[in-house]
């Protein structure tokens, strides 16, 4: 293949001369899943040793993301390990027989300690740069939602919801990241190592999200887990598949004042390759209040969720209230789901999940999907995270006149929300 592409990932302008044509490995490290074909992905302790001498291709100048995530380099000329549960971990290995002949020789690869987080087969084609296309909005029972979603509406309308099942729903950019990542923390005992076993959006699949290769189908992948899962979702409840109300699961709800989500959502669709150009902050202020955004109208969205909370078991939560006490909020999700946590490990738990945290955690912040499909230089994913940046974005007419909207569409409604705290 020609790794011309990928020599910003592989050691600059070396990695041609230092990687072979077709390698039994492939750091994914930073980069994110999905770069090789037809390999299976494992998170856990891996050693590789190659009989050629280390000190003459020094194996951090070829992944350099590695030695940053405490490898161990031992007196071995030609061996390194990487610990479990460090972002540069993940690693993939096409079965050794399908090895050219000199490699096979040459090269000795073990996993211990390895559980499976995906396996399909990708040709590298379809990771390269420029093969990521925007997605075309279509209307799903009055919703606008991803042209691989609507392509796939009967399968994940379908999907079938397990009694255990914790199911967290937000309008996009409502702090979704932020609530897995709290789940996690309480699922796994705070546990950071289990938290740190792979990227949050392989922990806890993005049910509707239909995008191979590198998200694959994640319904499928959904499928795929052992219970008790989490699973994510952006859809209103209309679009909810019955049979989560059937199993009568858990659901944790999470609303953002639409201000702040407005803006947010404007710099995410900027670095989002995958969603459609948002345009200038005036033309996209008025898309958003019109409804015409990935998953719809953010009012609708709000407002049937808040009213179905006593009809099914719903927790609904407000972005602003777990700001202002994180502690009583996370609480109160625990409570939820069965699980009174002590102070100690509420504060473990705040602490982990400090957005200054989770900017840091590549496990959390995105940074393991390639600048192709999210680019962090125009906007990072982790952004800001706080109540009221609106206020250096819109102007005094665009606020009086989302005002006058946000009143006539929540009328009759004892839904609030908070702009500043």
């Amino acid at each position: 293949m020609d790794w011309a592409p990928w020599r910003t990932y592989f050691g600059g302008s070396n990695a041609p001369e230092l990687l072979p044509r077709n390698p039994p490995c492939l750091g994914l490290g930073h980069v994110g899943p999905g770069l090789a074909c037809e390999e299976i992905f494992w998170s856990g302790s891996c050693t590789i040793a190659d009989r050629r001498n280390w000190q003459k291709t020094p194996f951090d100048s070829v992944f350099p993301a590695w030695s940053a995530n405490q490898t161990v380099l031992d007196s071995t000329p030609g061996k390194a390990t990487c610990s479990p549960g460090k972002a540069a971990a993940f690693w993939s290995f096409p079965p050794q027989q399908a090895w050219p002949e000199e490699w096979r020789s040459r090269c000795e690869v073990s996993i211990s300690s390895a559980a499976p987080l995906m396996a399909q087969d990708i040709p590298v084609s379809d990771l390269l740069p420029g093969t990521i296309t925007q997605w075309e909005l279509v209307d799903v029972q009055g919703v606008p939602l991803p042209s691989s979603t609507a392509d796939h509406w009967d399968q994940i309308w379908g999907f079938q919801a397990r009694p255990d099942d914790v199911l967290i729903c937000t309008y996009p950019k409502a702090g979704t990241t932020w609530i897995q990542e709290i789940l996690d923390m309480i699922q796994q005992d705070r546990d950071t190592q289990k938290c740190s076993r792979a990227p949050i959006y392989q922990r806890i699949p993005f049910l509707e999200l239909c995008r191979p290769p590198l998200y694959t189908y994640c319904f499928k992948e959904a499928e795929a887990m052992s219970s008790p899962r989490i699973l994510k979702i952006h859809l209103p409840i209309q679009l909810v598949p019955p049979s989560f109300w059937e199993q009568d699961c858990k659901v944790i709800y999470v609303a953002r004042n639409p201000k702040d989500t407005a803006v947010s959502y404007y710099y995410f669709q900027q670095m989002n390759h995958g969603l459609p150009d948002p345009g200038n902050w005036d033309q996209y202020l008025e898309t958003f209040l019109a409804g015409k955004v990935p998953w719809g109208s953010w009012f609708d969205h709000v407002r049937a969720w808040w009213d179905a909370r006593d009809k099914h078991r719903i927790l609904y939560l407000f972005y602003e209230d777990i700001k202002k006490d994180p502690r009583g909020e996370i609480r109160k999700m625990g409570q939820f789901l069965g699980r009174e946590l002590p102070e100690s490990v509420l504060e473990e738990i705040v602490q982990h999940t400090s957005f200054e945290n989770m900017r840091e955690n590549p496990m959390a912040n995105y940074s393991t999907v390639p600048s192709f499909i999210m680019d962090q230089a125009v906007s990072p994913f982790m952004r800001k995270g706080m109540v009221g940046d609106w206020t250096t974005h819109f102007t005094v007419a665009q606020s009086e006149r989302f005002d006058d909207e946000w009143t006539r569409r929540l009328e009759g409604s004892n839904l609030h929300f908070r702009t500043r705290l």
